[in-house]
Order: structure tokens, then sequence, then C-alpha cells
């Protein structure tokens, strides 16, 4: 026992200098930070043995808690979020957090791998949902529902390698918005992208750019340069990294690690480079290689549809046609999109979060037809808004703006003047409970009033209702405002009505 407690002491000893040199090199925030989570671990181990069961205090990796702050920050953003959802007439729907393993397997192509797999329960093969689109498409299929406007908002999980400075988890929650049904074409696409215009400016993230495509203009230029049909999905996939990686790098990938011909790389090389709006595209319907491809074909002249309606509901040029845009899921077949911020638009910040993506999707027409016994079709087209990354980036603006964020909706505080008032604030705020008041009291019998007008203060509850002896005689309810700390005697009958007038409360 003597030893291995040596033996303890000295990974502690080294561990501990481990963080030290880390930090003095101001390494990475997750280098860091699992280093200093190791140490924890050891430090438990440790510890003494006296009978009590050791917890290391910590959430599992790639996972965070929320704190009250956090979370109003992240109910503000929901509410924007889904009352642009329910403004272009969505319904909502819920699935269950995990799915038959078959349901998901083989729909996310290379990214299979990511997928959380659960133990065999009671001769079922389980995986943790890893997006909200494969069990919609399921959804869909075994209610055999053809058309449907759904949003849905929950949590999803990838056994990916977390990076949480930059918002990306291994749960986390997707916002999803989908059209269903059989429509004349690029009507339902343009809306999502108007979704994803309309949500990204109300949050006033900073400038933003959505980047579209179209898988078919994607396989017709795989066709055209010279690669096989048999590797069209795992070269997209390495396509699909240009926004994180040089182009050389994708080119060695390909050649090197996928077998693809230098000559067949370097005819993507060409492509991919390029970007635009509807310019582009007339471009690309003349060019000789790409006209002659049916697909291609197809896909430019949506994408010429496509502009016309953004131009029309006045977003196109928030949009690029983007060669380079590939997303990796297997199951897109039609138009693409990815929205990615330009700046952050915060003065305090020194250089803007590096947080990738912040709303992407597409059109997936045969994904419903998977699962249907038939095989029957429901073309489908949705968007999917990373919420994660977009909650990181307005808690870093909170903080470099020292923005005082309330953690509660109280409207009012029920406050007492005098001591032995304490029967006489139950009965107030009772009746204004009763009335709908969001309404909070103190936990003591005599609190003094200026710790009552401090807590109000702390905590941003705008109002206080305060009674005393005399107030009880004459009927009234002293209310206080808070931030202008004028005082106004009010009928109680009339206390209601006045504090929802100021809280702006219908």
């Amino acid at each position: 026992m003597a030893a291995e407690a040596a033996e303890l002491a000295e990974a502690l000893r080294l561990q501990a200098d481990t963080v030290r040199r880390l930090k003095q090199e101001r390494a990475g925030t997750e280098e860091v930070a699992e280093q200093v989570a190791k140490l924890l671990e050891l430090k438990a181990r440790l510890g003494v043995d006296d009978g009590r069961p050791r917890f290391l205090l910590k959430t599992p990796k790639g996972t965070r808690d929320y704190g009250p702050k956090q979370m109003a920050i992240r109910e503000r953003v929901f509410s924007t979020i889904i009352s642009c959802f329910k403004r272009h007439g969505a319904e909502v729907i819920d699935t269950p957090v995990f799915e038959l393993k078959e349901t998901l397997t083989g729909k996310y192509g290379e990214d299979s791998k990511l997928i959380y797999d659960l133990k065999d329960q009671g001769g079922e093969l389980l995986s943790l949902r890893y997006d909200l689109t494969v069990p919609f498409a399921r959804y869909l299929a075994m209610n055999k529902i053809t058309n449907i406007k759904r949003y849905h908002i929950a949590k999803v999980y990838r056994r990916d390698n977390p990076a949480m400075t930059r918002g990306r988890y291994r749960e986390f929650y997707q916002c999803d918005f989908d059209i269903a049904g059989q429509f004349d074409p690029m009507i339902p696409d343009a809306e999502c992208l108007k979704i994803v215009y309309e949500i990204l400016s109300a949050l006033q993230l900073g400038d933003f750019l959505v980047k579209v495509n179209d898988r078919r203009i994607l396989d017709g230029m795989f066709a055209v340069c010279g690669v096989p049909d048999s590797k069209f999905r795992t070269i997209c996939s390495s396509v699909d990294k240009l926004d994180k990686v040089m182009w050389e790098d994708v080119r060695s990938e390909i050649v090197g690690e996928k077998g693809l011909s230098t000559e067949a790389a370097d005819c993507i090389g060409e492509y991919v480079r390029l970007h635009g709006e509807l310019d582009l595209v007339e471009q690309l319907l003349q060019d000789p290689k790409l006209s002659q491809n049916k697909l291609a074909r197809e896909g430019l002249a949506d994408m010429k549809l496509l502009f016309e309606y953004l131009m029309l509901f006045g977003i196109a040029d928030k949009i690029s046609f983007d060669l380079s845009l590939a997303r990796g899921l297997d199951y897109y077949t039609g138009v693409i999109y990815e929205a990615v911020l330009l700046q952050q638009q915060n003065d305090h910040v020194e250089e803007p979060a590096t947080v990738g993506s912040v709303a992407g999707g597409g059109r997936y027409d045969g994904l419903v037809g998977m699962f249907d016994p038939k095989g029957k079709k429901v073309p489908c087209v949705g968007v999917s808004i990373g919420i994660e990354r977009i909650f990181s980036l307005m808690e870093q603006k909170m903080e470099a703006s020292e923005e005082k964020i309330r953690t509660t909706d109280t409207q009012v505080l029920v406050a007492s003047a005098q001591k032995k008032l304490l029967e006489e604030r139950l009965k107030l705020i009772s009746e204004l409970w009763d009335s709908g008041i969001k309404a909070e009291m103190l936990y003591k019998k005599n609190p003094k009033l200026l710790n009552q007008l401090q807590y109000c203060e702390d905590t941003g509850i705008p109002l206080v209702a305060i009674i005393g002896e005399q107030e009880l005689k004459d009927g009234v309810v002293k209310l206080r405002d808070v931030a202008t700390r004028e005082e106004v005697d009010i009928r109680r009958e009339n206390l209601v009505e006045e504090i929802k007038q100021r809280t702006c409360q219908p």
C-alpha cells in the first residue's frame, strides 16, 4: 500500500509540473483543461481512505453544465429561433433520444464512426441519435406522412473529439426546420435560406455569409474530372474539409490516401476554388465540361432559379455559390448550404472567435424512401441551426461587454418596512401569484428594508411592493421603482394592473 501511495504521489507531482508548464507556455485551453482533469483524478485516488466513496467531480469529456447565467442566454437564443420557425408556419415534433442502430447506420458517410452505440437492451441494438434529420425521416415513413413543415429542438450525441471553447461538444442541441412534400422546385429551399438569414440577423452575431452548392453539381464535377462512381462519397467527404484546411492538404488526402489520380485531383481543384453569385451559375452553364453532364446541368438550372427567388426575398447579397461546399453526409441529394460568420462584431474582443459554421442543411429527397417498405420517396429540405456555436459566441460577447444578465423574470419583490409583518407579506405575495405576477420575497421573518432593496439591485428585480403599518391602515401598497428610487402609493386593488403596466406584461 505504501509503495502504491508513493507511486501515486510521484505521478501527482509530475502531473502538477505538466499543468504548470502548459500554463507558462500558454498552451490551448483544451489541453490545459485535459491535464487539470488528470491532476484532479490523481488527487482523488491519493485521497485519505476514510471509508467514504471518493468522486471525481467533473462532467464527462465533451459535455458541460449550464448555470443560471448561461441558461438565461440560451433561453434568449431559443426564443429568437422558435419565434422565427413559428412565423414560417412550422409545427413541432419530438422523437426518442435513441433509435434502433440499423435506423442510423449507413446514413452519415464517414461520420458513421461517431455514432454512440448502446449495449444490447433486451434484444434491441440501439444507438444515441446523431442528428434530428434521420429520426425525422423514420418518423415520416413510419406514420406515412407525405406533407409537413416541422421544427424540432433537442439534444444529439457524437463520439467526436470535442473542442469546447469553439462550441464543439459530444452532447449538444440541434435546432432543425424541415419542409417535407412534393412542391415546385426551389421555393421551399429558398424559404430555408430566408430562415437562416432572419435568425442570424436577429441574433446580431456579426456579418455572415451563406454558402450554397448542389450535390448534383458536385457529382457532375467529379464525373467530368474522372472520379470513379465508387469514390464519389469518400472524395466528397475530403472536399468537405476545405473550410478547415488548404486545398493542398485535401489534394494530398484524395491522391495519397484515397487513390485518386493527380489529373482528376487537379481538375477538381480548378472547380472547388470558384465562388460567386448568379454570374458564376451562368458561367458554369456554358462550361464545356460541366454543361455536358446531365446531373450538373440540372443542379445549375435549379441554382439559377434559387438565386432568382433569393433576390425576391432581398437576401441574395448574403448568399455565395461556392463549389468547395460539399457537406459530407450521404443523404443530401440536391441544394446544400452552410452559414459562416465573417467577423465578430465586438470591439472588446481582440481576435474573432473561431467557431466554424453556425447553420447548415440541404435537400434530401431519398432519405424517407430508405425507410419506406415500398421505397416511396418524400422530397425534403431543411436547415439546422448550430445552437452551441452561437451560444458560445453570445456568451463571449456578454462577458466582454460586461452586460448584466438577469437569471429570473421576477417582476416585483414583496417587502416590509417594519417588523412582525411576515403574515401580511405572505398574503400579498399569494394575491400576486394568483394574479399571474412573478413575485419573490425574502425568507426571513423580519428582514431589514435595506437588505430587501439590495437584493433587488443584485438580481435586477425592477419593482418593490412595500407594506408597512400605515400602508395596511390606508389600504395601499408603496410601489418603488428600483432604478429611479421613485415611490408611489397604489391602492391594493389596483396593484396587479400597475405592476403589469410597468413591466410590460399583458
